[in-house]
């Protein structure tokens, strides 16, 4: 049927997309990706459409020979046009819409927040749509786009670009920004770089060294992420947030405190500071957990639903 053959071929134009803005030798990331991304959005709806509503719906009225623009597709499905998913798409189709004109490197640092949510919104879709995980197709860990390490720096814009485009890509940059800071993840995944000194080594990516006749100086902060942004999930919280994600995968298992207290023992999450912070401002300590938790509970769940509750009873028996 048309509406299966539209799903493979979104399939294809969406791992197109990833591995062109993933592979480093690709200068032509920011114009091939959003040519890709809104290409696999626009099929993936029209199949949608078609069981939704029936084939007529993917056609023109008054033109049957020709189908709708991805544009209409949009607005067909989700109709609030405050939706962040809604207007994180018609800013991306903005773009490609541009981009057989000048678009320098740089537009990569302003749209990568918008790539990010784009990929992640398209896997909820597919899941949600036409009960396809993308994840089969394209691993986890391989959906985080690359991001350049470089800051957006107007004074070395205006010096490398003539006017016009200088003015434009800063514009653009200038009206993205309080959108990305309003919206939440479905709009934008905001690209954040942290650093903190450890003194365990096993746990640094990194290594610095400390001169005391350096030119340059360093200021070391204490205190550098907001645990509310971070770290955000209560255990209940948490608990509902994975059982959504198994129920859009189809997965017939309920996490409840008692089991999700076994995930905590088992892999030693509330010890980790990266999936759970300890507030210990309080009589008794409390625990919030970060999205990394979720993804991970969420996943080992995937790899074995049926057995998993079990063999997380036995090892802690054996403790």
């Amino acid at each position: 049927m048309l509406e299966d053959k539209l799903i493979e071929k979104s399939k294809e134009c969406f791992t197109m997309a990833i591995e062109i803005y993933n592979k480093p030798t690709i200068k032509y990331r920011v114009e091939g990706f959003s040519l890709f991304i809104c290409n696999a959005w626009e099929l993936m709806l029209k199949s949608y459409l078609i069981k939704r509503d029936g084939m007529s719906s993917i056609y023109y009225k008054d033109n049957p020979n020709r189908t709708i623009s991805l544009e209409t597709c949009l607005r067909k499905i989700f109709t609030n046009d405050k939706t962040p998913l809604r207007v994180n798409l018609e800013k991306i189709i903005e773009l490609r819409n541009t981009s057989t004109h000048f678009i320098t490197e740089e537009y990569e640092m302003v749209y990568i927040p918008l790539f990010q949510a784009c990929v992640l919104n398209f896997v909820e879709k597919m899941n949600e749509f036409h009960n396809v995980d993308m994840t089969e197709i394209i691993p986890q860990n391989f959906l985080t786009l690359v991001v350049s390490m470089k800051a957006l720096d107007e004074e070395r814009i205006k010096a490398k670009y003539p006017e016009e485009i200088a003015h434009k890509l800063i514009d653009n940059k200038n009206k993205l920004q309080p959108m990305i800071d309003e919206n939440n993840q479905g709009f934008a995944i905001k690209v954040e770089h942290y650093h903190y000194l450890t003194k365990k080594k096993s746990e640094a990516t990194s290594f610095v060294k400390v001169d005391n006749n350096a030119d340059a100086t360093v200021k070391i902060i204490k205190q550098i992420q907001d645990v509310n942004d971070t770290h955000k999930y209560t255990m209940k919280n948490a608990c509902k947030e994975i059982n959504n994600r198994l129920c859009k995968r189809g997965l017939e298992i309920t996490i409840n405190k008692y089991n999700f207290d076994l995930f905590n023992k088992v892999y030693g999450i509330k010890e980790n500071p990266k999936y759970c912070y300890v507030h210990k401002q309080f009589a008794q300590p409390r625990y919030t957990y970060s999205i990394q938790a979720i993804e991970l509970i969420t996943e080992e769940i995937k790899k074995d639903p049926d057995n998993i509750i079990e063999n997380l009873k036995k090892s802690t028996k054996k403790d």
